[in-house]
C-alpha cells in the first residue's frame, strides 16, 4: 500500500482545526490503490469536513529537479473561502535538468556499497543500461527467479547515465529490482549525491545511521518541487489578503 502520511485523518479533527487550506502529498499509486477506493475515502473525508479539493500528479523533473519522481498533490481550501483563495498548480519548466548538472564536485559522504560479486557485474553495464545490456548467461545467473518474471524489469542492474535524470531516489539504495547505480563508478549513489538529486543544499545535515540518512533524503519532497508548490499557495493567499 502507498505510504499515507496522514494516519489520523478524520472529519472531526479537520473541522475542529479550522484550517483555511491544507496540502496533502503522497505517491502517485494512491490514486489506484484498492481500485481507487482508498483515495476516494480520503476525498470524502475532506469533503465532509468542508473542503473543496484540487488535485494533480506532478513530476519533479518538470520543476528543476534532476529526477523522475511523480507525486500526487492534493490541496484543500475551506468551502467558505473558495471564492477568495484561488490556488493554481505551478507551471512546468522548459528546462529539464539531468544528473550531469547536479553531480559535479559533490562533497564526500557516507554511502552503501555493493558486494564484490555485484560490483563486478555492474562494471559490465554501460551508463543508461540495465540487465539486457550484458551477456544473457550472466544476467540470468544474477537475476535468478526474477529472470522469469513478466514486464521489462528495467530497474534490475540499472546504471543511470549522466545525461538523464535519476529515477526516484529510494530509501534502500541497492535492492535488486530497483538498482540506481552511479553513472561512472560501480556503486550506489552516496547520501550526499542523493541529497543533491533531491535539491538539498550541501550544508544540510542528515543524522543517524547510513540507512537512516538514506531514508531522510529519499522520503523528503524534492526541495525545488516543494518550493514551486508553496510559492503558488503563498501567491493565492497573498492575492486574497488572507495572511499565512
Amino acid at each position: 500500500m502507498p505510504a499515507v502520511r496522514c494516519s489520523t485523518i478524520s472529519p472531526y479533527s479537520l473541522k475542529n482545526c479550522a484550517l483555511r487550506r491544507f496540502l496533502f502529498e503522497n505517491v502517485k499509486g494512491l490514486l489506484t490503490h484498492d481500485h481507487g477506493r482508498t483515495y476516494k475515502i480520503i476525498l470524502d473525508i475532506f469533503a465532509n469536513a468542508g473542503y473543496t479539493i484540487q488535485k494533480k500528479v506532478l513530476n519533479a523533473w518538470d520543476f528543476g529537479v534532476a529526477q523522475k519522481r511523480e507525486r500526487l498533490i492534493t490541496i484543500g481550501v475551506r468551502n467558505d473561502l473558495v471564492d477568495e483563495i484561488k490556488i493554481t498548480f505551478p507551471t512546468e519548466h522548459k528546462h529539464k535538468p539531468v544528473l550531469r548538472e547536479v553531480l559535479t564536485d559533490v562533497p564526500p559522504s557516507v554511502g552503501a556499497e555493493y558486494s564484490e560479486h555485484k560490483r563486478k557485474i555492474f562494471e559490465l553495464v554501460p551508463p543508461g543500461g540495465y540487465w539486457r545490456d550484458i551477456a544473457p548467461e550472466i544476467a540470468k545467473t544474477y537475476m535468478k527467479s526474477c529472470w522469469n518474471m513478466g514486464g521489462g524489469r528495467t530497474g534490475i542492474l540499472r546504471r543511470i547515465s549522466l545525461d538523464e535524470p535519476s529515477l526516484t531516489v529510494l530509501t534502500s539504495p541497492s535492492q535488486k529490482q530497483t538498482d540506481r547505480c552511479h553513472p561512472l563508478e560501480s556503486r550506489p549513489f552516496t547520501v550526499r549525491e542523493n541529497a543533491r538529486i533531491q535539491c538539498f543544499p550541501d550544508d544540510w545535515t542528515f543524522c543517524g545511521s547510513v540507512g537512516s540518512q538514506y531514508k531522510q533524503v529519499s522520503n523528503a519532497v524534492p526541495v525545488n518541487l516543494a518550493y514551486e508548490i508553496a510559492s503558488q499557495i503563498y501567491k493565492g493567499l497573498e492575492d486574497a489578503q488572507c495572511g499565512i
